[in-house]
């Protein structure tokens, strides 16, 4: 699961940022309203941890326009204030929950485990698409139709679970780098290519018929194959 957090307190940042990391999320700090902004539009993070008080650009101004630019992702505010308007206001500009500094680490866990729960497409415990279900605690990928499995390496695990969470969409070659590679990485967009090839044979060994098709241009999308 990829994390935004934007932050401008370098010392509380550094301390989320090594947290997170140990709970073993992918996270990406920004220190300002309109980096996070423009991260959040990228469509890559699954949860985004928004601090009330930034540069260029406050929280609340963030997750408004990402909400009126149709971003759904689930947006955690963090801030110094308690007073209730303050709270209201965190919510009516489209953030899913709230929690004021200083909080324990136990808590702001287990909120970020509640918004994933809430974002995630899970039925029965695993990710579905046509005739495939995806398990992803124990990154296995099963073709229901032909009753074949297989297990998958970490980045076609997560190459998959992202275009499951996007059914429907194109993905181009810059978002998945930053969704598997992460933004500081140098990860080149040829990497992309080499793990979508495994990808696609792990797909074809279980002998199901969705594929992921290259849209010329464009990028690639998950599709059922015509009969």
């Amino acid at each position: 699961m990829r994390i935004l957090l934007a932050e401008d307190e370098k010392r509380m940042a550094a301390a989320l940022v090594a947290l997170l990391r140990q709970e073993k999320y992918d996270v990406d700090h920004v220190e300002d309203g309109a980096s996070a902004l423009a991260a959040l539009e990228s469509g890559v993070y699954d949860i985004a941890v928004l601090d009330v008080m930034m540069p260029e650009m406050n929280g609340f101004e963030v997750a408004r326009r990402a909400r009126n630019n149709n971003i759904r992702t689930p947006i955690l505010m963090l801030t110094a204030k308690s007073q209730l308007d303050d709270k209201v206001e965190g919510l009516d500009s489209g953030a899913d929950d709230y929690l004021t500094k200083p909080f324990q680490t136990r808590e702001l866990l287990a909120r970020l485990r509640a918004l994933g729960r809430r974002s995630a497409s899970f039925q029965d415990g695993s990710l579905k698409f046509g005739d495939i279900s995806l398990d992803t605690a124990k990154a296995t990928l099963t073709c229901n139709s032909t009753g074949q499995n297989v297990r998958l390496g970490e980045k076609e695990l997560r190459i998959l679970e992202y275009m499951f969470g996007n059914q429907g969409q194109i993905m181009t070659r810059e978002q998945l780098a930053v969704k598997i590679w992460g933004f500081e990485n140098e990860a080149e967009y040829n990497n992309v290519e080499v793990y979508m090839s495994f990808t696609r044979k792990k797909l074809a060994f279980v002998g199901s018929r969705v594929e992921i098709k290259a849209v010329r241009g464009l990028g690639y999308e998950l599709r059922e194959k015509d009969v």
